[in-house]
């Protein structure tokens, strides 16, 4: 033992770290080495063993098993499907679910109950009248939550976003093609939904008809010009309006004839442009709110604000 002790305090004073004559000890091997070595020749646990597997594979084990339970759902997905439709019933089969007093009700009351011609129109805007409302509302809110979640902060930013980098590039062919198209697609989309309730169409293809021609516009011409009618308050202006009047005309119209009882509101000749009681109206409504959400959602999705 003194041997050993001796023996490394030579190796000590050959490298520098022992002086002849002075009481100093060899230096202790630092803590961090030893700390190094105990921890290799510690035995890791079970579980230590287990999180530095995880750690190593945990990407690569959610991948193979996110593919592995995409496939499983998709297999899940399409056997419920494939059953479904072995059970339903043949199509044209007489005796089918769908070819009852509703559908019978429908066609042969349809235009002597609304005075709509087009039975689909006299269907969506007065025998489900508040179903079509509700779409039409879930359109406005819809629009709104996008607004509020894509708006500016101006607070935030001090400023608002100079509008000339959201224009597209002047082009000149689009800008004559455009000069063409938008009166001719304005008054197709206003022709449809006046002609609604007497021939196909109405609101909600006239709506997108219109809605259509307005962003060839801001894309022809740049937003500064399509602002120059059309604001973030124009959009609450007239889709407020128009679901307003939606909301208080058919309820005033089946509170003075629910559920097709005689009412005071007349329904016309049918045929005729003024005619179906207030589905004429109404497909107006239908038609200014699917416009205004059209151009409001490629406004917010382009820049971030109508």
């Amino acid at each position: 033992m003194k041997t050993n002790k001796e023996k490394s305090k030579f190796l000590a004073w050959v490298d520098g770290d022992y002086i002849i004559g002075q009481n100093n000890d060899v230096k202790e091997e630092p803590k961090k080495e030893a700390a190094v070595t105990a921890e290799k020749h510690h035995e890791k646990t079970i579980a230590e063993r287990f999180d530095e597997w995880i750690g190593k594979n945990e990407i690569h084990v959610y991948q193979k098993f996110y593919k592995v339970m995409a496939v499983v759902l998709a297999l899940i997905i399409i056997v419920c499907m494939l059953v479904t439709v072995s059970k339903l019933p043949s199509f044209g089969d007489p005796d089918n679910p769908a070819n009852n007093e509703v559908s019978q009700k429908y066609i042969e009351d349809g235009m002597k109950d609304t005075g709509a011609v087009n039975i689909v129109a006299g269907m969506i805007l007065d025998y489900r009248a508040f179903d079509t409302f509700g779409e039409s509302t879930v359109l406005f809110v819809a629009a709104g939550t996008v607004m509020i979640l894509l708006r500016n902060d101006k607070k935030k930013k001090g400023k608002e976003d100079d509008d000339a980098i959201y224009d597209p590039k002047p082009d000149i062919i689009l800008q004559n093609v455009s000069r063409l198209l938008i009166p001719i697609a304005l008054m197709f989309g206003i022709y449809v939904v006046l002609n609604g309730h007497i021939s196909p169409g109405g609101g909600f293809s006239g709506g997108a008809i219109m809605g259509a021609s307005l962003i060839l516009y801001c894309n022809a011409y740049g937003v500064e010009a399509s602002r120059k009618f059309f604001t973030y308050k124009t959009f609450n202006t007239i889709v407020v309006s128009a679901l307003t009047f939606y909301a208080v005309a058919k309820s005033y119209s089946f509170y003075t004839g629910a559920n097709h009882l005689h009412s005071i509101i007349p329904t016309g000749v049918p045929g005729d442009i003024v005619s179906a009681g207030l589905i004429f109206p109404l497909n107006i409504a239908v038609g200014v709110i699917v416009m205004c959400t059209m151009y409001g959602f490629y406004s917010l999705f382009n820049r971030e604000v109508i």
